[in-house]
């Protein structure tokens, strides 16, 4: 039985997002969304909740369900709220004395903690607040559910209890997971969606069986595509020839079939035009250089709550020229602390204890919540800051995917997607030698990570970084550092850590 359909829907923006959209979802499915940042994977989630309307086309909804919408984003009005509060203000008001055990069930199905039920909004971790929203929705007993990036700013614990959750609680529902987590999705998921501006494409597989059979389909299409434009320059070919000889000889038949010629050699051209390209959108990360071979050494470092409770201590840690290191663990052991306490050591904010750096060391900073990415600047304003000419800061820009009329909006009005590619450039603009990276993959598309991947481990820069994206730890890592039980180790692999996190 059909529970949400979508029937020739199309949504045009500035550009076409997308057209000739078609699909059925029904009890079990769960879909994922997976498109370039800005491509209209949350436009296509906000159309299927009712929230915006399609450009053409329709939303099919059975008849009295109820769609369950998780944006990414928090309402400001549900920080000053409990955390309980703000699930059970979910259910109509009516009904919060009689329904509010379901507050309660949904909370420990999801492994929230007693104490932090009455701590407000604001006061929880990006994680925390994710599943809150989460947990808003499935209070009211949704018909199907749409997830618009829900691992952002989880720890890899609570992503593996999302996937169980989904796995448990939900396997009746048809469910839309718009992600960038590659594992995530495999895990999730049993159908996936490319979104595309022309031609989408929908596979009965998750995603990286999926990608395998899309990167077949589109491997076809280009040799066709060749295979059209030889056509077509015969066909303009024949037809300036016929166009020669019909002038000379006055033949109105000649001319007439030289246009007919040029006319399906037009249309031909307009067709392979029409084929998706897909464009990550340029991520250049340089290497300065350094000839030390000891970047940063660390000894006795202790990493202390803001309340000043040790959470753990760096006996002795040496960073060298050309090393990747992954810092894992659970949300709250501290890795994000240790990550500020360098940062401020390198930018000369403070002087901590028991960091000792190379003189030739240049740093480049990028945490997870964007904090150099202001919202009230524009995207040419911010790169210009960081010394590049109007030229230079519009040829950048555009090369990152963000195109020549978004580039003087508000940074608050771009996709989570853009604002990330802008802290990326900033980092390419600085160019260090030593990288610190908390969380770089959030937000960003899965193009955007490979590339991304793909600059790190080309540059050779020593690079420090924080990921719970099982996929970018695996491609990117060379040391990994494990936080638990109040204690930092070295691992060989990530893959004993993932495995205990397991459900």
């Amino acid at each position: 039985m059909s529970i949400l359909s979508l029937k020739d829907a199309g949504l045009v923006g500035r550009a076409p997002l997308f057209q000739n959209l078609t699909l059925t979802l029904g009890p079990g499915d769960r879909m994922g969304l997976v498109a370039q940042n800005g491509a209209g994977k949350s436009t296509l989630l906000r159309c299927l909740a009712g929230e915006i309307d399609l450009s053409h086309g329709d939303v099919i909804r059975s008849r009295s369900a109820t769609i369950g919408y998780v944006p990414q984003d928090v309402e400001p009005a549900l920080l000053g709220q409990t955390f309980r509060d703000a699930v059970l203000t979910a259910l109509p008001k009516s009904t919060w004395e009689s329904d509010s055990w379901r507050v309660d069930v949904v909370l420990d199905s999801l492994n929230a903690p007693q104490e932090m039920h009455a701590l407000p909004v604001s006061a929880l971790s990006g994680g925390w607040q994710r599943l809150m929203l989460l947990a808003r929705v499935w209070v009211t007993d949704p018909d199907a559910l749409l997830l618009d990036e829900p691992t952002n700013y989880l720890d890899l614990e609570k992503i593996l209890l999302l996937e169980n959750w989904l796995a448990t609680w939900t396997s009746h529902l048809p469910v839309i997971i718009a992600s960038h987590d590659r594992s995530f999705l495999d895990a999730a998921t049993n159908r996936t969606l490319f979104l595309r501006p022309e031609i989408s494409r929908l596979f009965a597989l998750p995603y990286s069986r999926a990608r395998e059979e899309l990167a077949r389909m589109d491997a076809a299409d280009a040799a066709e595509q060749e295979r059209d434009l030889k056509e077509a320059q015969k066909l303009r070919r024949r037809s300036a020839k016929l166009k020669n000889i019909g002038i000379n000889s006055g033949s109105d038949l000649l001319l007439t079939k030289q246009k007919q010629l040029r006319e399906r050699a037009e249309k031909i051209e307009e067709a392979v035009a029409a084929l998706h390209s897909e464009r990550a959108g340029e991520i250049r990360l340089p290497n300065r250089g350094t000839h030390a071979k000891l970047l940063i050494r660390i000894e006795g470092l202790p990493v202390a709550a803001p309340d000043g409770r040790l959470l753990f201590k760096v006996p002795e840690l040496n960073l060298f020229k050309g090393d990747r290191v992954v810092l894992l663990g659970r949300n709250g052991t501290g890795k994000s602390t240790l990550v500020r306490l360098i940062r401020k050591s390198l930018a000369g904010c403070d002087d901590v204890p028991g960091i000792k750096t190379t003189p030739t060391l240049v740093m480049g900073y990028m945490d997870q919540a964007l904090s150099d990415v202001l919202p009230e600047r524009t995207p040419f304003d911010f790169v210009t800051g960081l010394g590049q000419s109007d030229a230079q800061c519009r040829s950048a820009l555009a090369a990152a995917g963000i195109v020549y009329d978004t580039q003087s909006r508000p940074i608050r009005d771009l996709s989570f997607g853009q604002k990330s590619r802008l802290a990326l450039l900033a980092l390419r603009f600085a160019s260090p030698n030593f990288y610190l990276l908390d969380e770089p993959t959030n937000h960003v598309d899965i193009a955007g990570q490979e590339t991304l991947a793909e600059e790190i481990r080309a540059n050779g820069a020593c690079c420090l970084f924080v990921s719970h994206d099982r996929a970018f730890v695996r491609d990117v890592g060379t040391r990994f550092l494990v936080v638990e039980r109040g204690k930092l180790h070295e691992r060989d692999s990530p893959e004993p850590y993932f495995a205990s996190l397991s459900p």
